[in-house]
């Protein structure tokens, strides 16, 4: 192979699509852009987005963010983390004394991360199905 013998393969390069030369050639007349119209003209088309003069979509939809104001009074513990705890008992106050959670926390769930050793008790704490397993096989357990 040389570099003076090298093409491209078969069918990769399409001749040109020469429009306007008469009805044999398969784009005669309109050219393929049918009759009439906007985009049937030279340089008559608009920019991408646009809605025949309608407000745009874009323009339609607001232009910020949401911020769940609920989710500002939740959170969440993991296992390992229930041991700076220092009492057996982890209720919301316990949770928020270690530093575990912001003080503007209504509701905990303690969720199955991490390993847990010592035996705790939760009060008015949720916990998710792995994580009420692992605390009850350590001799912990669950209070509503």
């Amino acid at each position: 192979m040389r570099l003076n013998t090298i093409k491209p393969g078969a069918g990769a390069k399409r001749s040109r699509l020469r429009v306007g030369r008469g009805a044999s050639a398969g784009q005669g007349k309109t050219c393929g852009r049918g009759v009439k119209g906007q985009r049937a003209r030279k340089g008559g088309y608009h920019k991408v987005g646009f809605e025949g003069g309608q407000t745009t979509i874009d323009r339609r939809l607001p232009k910020f963010g949401f911020r769940s104001k609920i989710k500002a009074t939740r959170a969440e513990v993991r296992l390992n983390e229930l041991e700076k705890v220092a009492s057996g008992v982890v209720d919301l106050d316990a949770l928020k004394a270690a530093g575990l959670v912001p003080m503007f926390t209504e509701r905990v769930k303690v969720i199955l991360s991490g390993k847990i050793k010592k035996a705790v008790t939760l009060k008015g704490v949720a916990a998710t199905k792995g994580a009420r397993a692992a605390i009850e096989a350590v001799g912990g357990r669950i209070e509503g």
